[in-house]
């Protein structure tokens, strides 16, 4: 026993100064979070669509601000309206102008018009509520980004746990490694000696091939993990690895959790201010039917050269539209937005027992994953102990050597199944943080 523990000294330093070729990047549990919120690009998308939503609802702001254009026209005419309608705008029209000669064929005519206009809506009550279901839908992608950033805490957890997990994978097969070497140097004295078969030789020596297989697909796992925080963190580790600064617990911490989600959940509210939007437009649709009144006003500059002013003319005046029919458009839109809302209804009492039911589910997994540490870690314990007689009993010549290599493989197995079945729970209890939260 103190030779293996020995060992598993010996492997833990090798993992712990191992670079597996590569530079190792030390990082905490605590820097990753702040990374991720820094620097996630799932987590910059969902910004950038609150900032799109955001920037729909600054163009609902033409409801109450006026619309001001400015214009500059040139023009030459020998159009007997046109022509007579310029000198008419420029002011200078004399009596010989209304010869019919002249009036029925002018000669060219030039005109140059500066117009600046303004149009204030006064009343648009569609578009008012398109303004509040605007509102709405910035809320919901709100609280949206801010549900997906809980998620990315849970998963970049998740995805630290996991490395820790891999790299104490690499542990247990660096430590069965050395065990299996050290076996197979008895067994070749014991052969040498004719105390032992040459199957008995071959049987180690495969079993020593099999873990140093395990070891190097135990570090690929470690690379596999460590590249995939790196794309949650969105860093370039330049060929590096991660390398956790906290180890794996291999102990686990019961504590009663919550059976039912909260109403306040940030995506349940999300879908709810989504409903609430498709309500608002299926309010507009309705509105679109009432009548419109808007002012306008123009003032105007005329002249026979470009940019003078050698006359002006103002327009001031208000207009009530109503469009009374415009061919089932408005009555179509206003179907299809009703639709949309009892389906966004629908799709959001479908998602909240659809979380419950998640709920009820981790709840369970969460108790069987409490049992499965409990006998994994008997089991391990079991193992390690059947593994200490069956190998002293083996020196003395008192065990078969098929004997000792399948206690061997279970030592490895069941440890590695008590570290799953410790993340399991651990990860498992956050999850279900994660849905009530």
């Amino acid at each position: 026993m103190k030779r293996i523990n020995e060992i598993f000294i010996t492997g833990s330093l090798l993992v712990a100064f191992s670079v597996f070729g590569q530079d190792t990047i030390q990082i905490s549990k605590s820097e990753i979070v702040q990374k991720m919120s820094d620097q996630n690009l799932q987590l910059k998308i969902a910004n950038k669509s609150v900032e799109s939503a955001r920037s729909d609802y600054r163009q609902s702001n033409s409801l109450f601000l006026p619309n001001i254009s400015a214009s500059h026209t040139a023009i030459s005419t020998t159009n007997p309206l046109m022509a007579f309608g310029s000198k008419l705008n420029q002011e200078i029209l004399t009596a010989s102008d209304f010869n019919p000669a002249l009036l029925n064929d002018p000669s060219q005519t030039q005109n140059y018009a500066t117009k600046i206009e303004v149009l204030q809506p006064i009343l648009n009550a569609d578009g008012l509520y398109e303004r509040k279901a605007a509102k709405a839908k910035i809320e919901a992608f709100q609280l949206q980004t801010e549900r997906t950033k809980e998620y990315l805490e849970l998963e970049v957890n998740k995805a630290f746990m996991q490395l820790q997990l891999a790299y104490k994978a690499v542990q247990v097969f660096e430590k069965a490694d050395a065990t299996a070497k050290s076996n197979l140097k008895l067994v070749e004295n014991y052969f040498k000696q004719g105390m032992l078969q040459k199957t008995d030789l071959l049987a180690v020596q495969v079993r020593v091939n099999e873990i140093a297989n395990q070891l190097q697909y135990a570090k690929s796992n470690v690379r596999n993990a460590s590249d995939y925080l790196a794309f949650l963190l969105n860093e370039d580790t330049k060929g590096g690895i991660y390398k956790p600064t906290e180890v794996l617990e291999n102990e686990i911490s019961i504590t009663s959790m919550s059976t039912g989600f909260t109403a306040n959940r940030k995506d349940i509210l999300a879908m709810e201010k989504s409903s609430e939007a498709y309500k608002q437009m299926m309010q507009s649709g309705r509105m679109a039917f009432l009548p419109r009144l808007n002012a306008f006003g123009a003032y105007e500059l005329y002249d026979t050269e470009i940019f003078q002013f050698g006359a002006s003319g103002y327009t001031v005046g208000a207009q009530l539209s109503w469009n009374l029919f415009d061919g089932y458009k408005s009555i179509g839109k206003l179907e299809k937005s009703k639709a949309e809302f009892q389906k966004s209804e629908a799709e959001t009492e479908q998602y909240k027992k659809q979380s419950q039911l998640e709920l009820n589910k981790a709840s369970r997994q969460l108790t069987d994953a409490e049992n499965k540490v409990s006998l994994t870690k008997l089991a391990f314990e079991q193992t390690q102990e059947s593994y200490r007689i069956r190998q002293n009993r083996f020196t003395q010549g008192l065990e078969k050597t098929t004997d000792l290599l399948t206690d061997e493989t279970q030592l490895a197995q069941k440890e590695l199944e008590f570290l799953q079945a410790v993340f399991e729970y651990n990860f498992t209890k956050q999850y279900i943080q994660f849905l009530t939260k």
